[in-house]
């Protein structure tokens, strides 16, 4: 017989139960097989619960408070890590826009440098050829149109004479090659905040490492033209500066077991280095630099001073004098010349250039000094990787950088000054 028994769900509150019976006769069957009662889980899992909070209770959340505390310091990082990926996204963008910004200008500075040379060559040949003109009618024509000519002369002669002075006192090819280093200078440091937040775990440090060399190369490169503008004829030949001082003096450790990629044979490698970047490249490039500073400056004053001597030459031409047609002839040729070389022959872009592989040097200069002034080794830049970027930056191998440290050392010590090679080998 098989009871059944139905709970029905609107009595349960009232704990009542209906029975329902039926009798069905079946015959017995055998005994195959017996399945195994299966324990019973329930209490087994009650008494878990039940320990678990006696042990909740008895250490009164202590482990959970140390679960929870390291979860939201963990998310506290987090979200510290993000602000700064932010930051640095930021920066970023600026240093994007700047990119294209100093792209753009470069293009247009080269524009003018190519249209006012062409503009200017124009007049002053003109010029010349009215002048010649004049000269050689100033018997045969009349008094008025000897007159025209003249002043015809004189006047595209003086427009000349100030379209030089303009053109001399901004230097567009020098302005254009600003633009270019700035440009990638830029994109290098592109490169670099790029890195920094592939490799993760960017720092407020870097953040503002990264603000500081943006605010420099605006120093260095600046954009207008009135105000900002650098010089282009010093008193003195000066490396470029585009990188931010580093104020503060590092607190001296005395050193114990060389660590981080660093030990005393590479720190020697590093000195040496230095030293020859110092006697031989630096000097050098300040050398080339003072040379085409005298030549720019020359070239400046010589040009407008030669079509202004022409504008007035050509004021006397037809007085009788063969003099006073033969200067503003050859001060107007001259002058041509001159302009054509200064700024067809871009030499303010090559003092620019010197300028910035001067400025390129000190760099290198400033780098290593300050690492190795760093007592406490693991505040320095990993050893070996200092060592591969010097050596690249050279145009070198490791172990050519090597060689050229130990065959600087060697020259110390046979009393020689100089080394017979240069620490660079790109320019």
């Amino acid at each position: 017989m098989v009871s059944l028994q139905i709970f029905s769900a609107a009595n349960l509150s009232s704990s009542s139960l209906k029975t329902v019976k039926a009798a069905i006769h079946l015959p017995k069957l055998p005994r195959l097989f017996s399945i195994p009662q299966l324990p019973k889980t329930k209490p087994l899992i009650e008494d878990f619960v039940n320990l678990s909070i006696d042990h909740i209770n008895t250490n009164q959340f202590g482990n959970n408070n140390v679960v929870i505390t390291t979860q939201s310091h963990d998310r506290h990082n987090n979200k510290n890590t993000d602000d700064i990926i932010i930051k640095l996204y930021a920066v970023l963008e600026a240093v994007s826009d700047r990119i294209e910004m100093h792209h753009n200008i470069a293009q247009q500075r080269n524009n003018w440098n190519t249209l006012l040379l062409n503009s200017i060559n124009m007049i002053t040949l003109t010029a010349t050829t009215f002048a010649g003109v004049a000269s050689a009618a100033a018997t045969t024509c009349s008094d008025s149109s000897l007159l025209a000519l003249k002043l015809s002369s004189a006047l595209l002669f003086s427009a000349a004479t100030g379209m030089l002075l303009i053109m001399n006192k901004i230097n567009p090819s020098q302005l254009t090659e600003e633009q270019r280093n700035a440009t990638r200078l830029f994109k290098q440091l592109q490169t670099q905040i790029q890195t920094t937040i592939a490799i993760g775990n960017p720092s407020e440090e870097d953040v503002k490492d990264a603000m500081e060399k943006v605010l420099a190369l605006d120093r260095a490169f600046p954009l207008p033209l009135l105000g900002a503008m650098l010089e282009k004829y010093p008193t003195k030949f000066e490396p470029a500066v585009w990188w931010p001082s580093k104020n503060g003096k590092t607190q001296s450790k005395k050193m114990g077991k060389m660590n981080n990629g660093w030990n005393e044979e590479l720190e020697m490698e590093m000195r040496e280095v230095v030293d020859v970047i110092k006697r031989k490249d630096g000097e050098d490039y300040n050398r080339l630099g003072n040379i085409a500073l005298k030549i720019n400056k020359s070239l400046a004053v010589a040009g407008p001073l030669l079509t202004g001597i022409a504008a007035i030459g050509s004021t006397f031409i037809g007085n009788g004098s063969p003099v006073a047609a033969f200067v503003p002839l050859l001060a107007g040729s001259l002058a041509s010349a001159i302009n054509t070389f200064e700024h067809g022959g871009q030499v303010g872009m090559v003092f620019e250039m010197y300028r910035g592989s001067a400025g390129f040097f000190n760099l290198l200069e400033t780098s290593i000094e300050s690492t190795l002034s760093e007592k406490d080794l693991e505040r320095r830049e990993n050893g070996e990787l200092f060592e591969m970027k010097m050596a690249l930056q050279l145009g070198r191998s490791i172990s050519n950088l090597r060689e050229l440290a130990s065959k600087s050392a060697s020259y110390r010590m046979k009393g020689d000054v100089l080394i017979d090679e240069f620490a660079s080998k790109l320019f």
